[in-house]
C-alpha cells in the first residue's frame, strides 16, 4: 500500500457480484494499469476468489472476524480471505460496525498472516486511538455524508486536516478520506489537505462510465500529491 490510495467499496449493489461485478472490475483494472496506480476493491466475499485470480486489482474483503478456527458458523476468518487470494479487509465501516476489541483482534490476526487492514472511523477524534492498533490505514468517513454527493473535503475540510494531525502521531499508518466524494475536484482537495488517498463507493458503482470516473480520480490524486511534494 502506498499513496495515492484508491479504495473502491463495492458494497452490495446489483453490480457488485456475478458477471456484472466482474465486468466493472475489468474496467477498473484497465484504468489502474494505464496509470500504473494499484486500486483496492473491497468486494462481497463471493467475489474474492474470482477477482483475485482473474484480475490484477488488490482485492479486499468488506469485513473479517478476528476469530480462531472452530465452531463459528457464518464467520469470515482472515485465513479464509487469504486462501481465496484476498490481500486485506476493510473493518468497522459505518454500515458494518464492530466493537473495539473485535477491531483489535482482527487487525492483529490479519497482520500475523500478512493481510492488510483499513479501519474506518467516523470522526477525527478516533484516528489516533485506532491508529495505535497499527492498521495499514485509517479511513475517515463522517456517516452523514456517505452517499450524499457532498464531499467531506468540501463540507467539512477540517475533519481531514485534524485527522492528518492525528495520524502524524502514529507513523506508518496512512490516512484515507471518504464520504460523498463524487468528482476529481473532491479527490484533489482531499489529497491536497493531507490525505494519502480516497475511499469511494456509489460514485463508481453507480456511474454510467465507471472507468472514466476512476481515471479522473486517479489523475487528480496524482496531481495533488505532486503539488504537495
Amino acid at each position: 500500500m502506498k499513496p495515492p490510495i484508491i479504495l473502491i467499496n463495492y458494497k452490495a449493489y446489483e453490480n457488485s457480484y456475478g458477471e456484472r461485478g466482474y465486468e466493472i472490475s475489468r474496467k477498473i483494472e484497465k484504468v489502474s494499469k494505464e496509470y500504473g496506480v494499484p486500486v483496492i476493491v473491497t468486494v462481497p466475499a463471493t467475489m474474492i476468489y474470482k477477482l483475485s485470480k482473474e484480475t490484477e486489482l488488490i482485492v479486499y474483503a468488506q469485513h473479517v472476524d478476528g476469530l480462531e478456527h472452530g465452531a463459528k458458523t457464518g464467520s469470515i476468518l482472515p485465513e479464509m480471505v487469504k486462501d481465496a487470494g484476498g490481500k486485506g479487509s476493510l473493518l468497522n465501516h459505518s454500515e458494518r460496525r464492530i466493537r473495539l476489541d473485535e477491531i483489535h483482534d482482527a487487525v492483529i490476526r490479519m497482520r500475523k498472516i500478512g493481510l492488510e487492514s483499513v479501519v474506518c472511523v467516523d470522526r477525527y477524534e478516533l484516528v489516533y486511538s485506532m491508529g495505535i492498533l497499527k492498521p495499514d490505514a485509517i479511513l475517515i468517513e463522517p456517516p452523514e455524508l456517505i452517499g450524499s454527493g457532498v464531499a467531506v473535503s468540501k463540507a467539512k475540510p477540517e475533519v481531514i486536516t485534524k485527522a492528518v494531525d492525528e495520524i502524524k502521531k502514529v507513523p506508518g499508518v496512512y490516512l484515507v478520506a471518504g464520504a460523498g466524494i463524487t468528482s476529481g475536484e473532491d479527490v484533489y482537495k482531499a489529497v491536497e489537505l493531507g490525505a494519502d488517498g480516497i475511499g469511494v463507493a456509489s460514485a463508481v458503482m453507480r456511474a454510467k462510465e465507471p472507468e472514466r470516473v476512476v481515471a479522473e480520480f486517479i489523475n487528480q490524486a496524482l496531481k495533488a500529491l505532486e503539488k504537495r511534494s
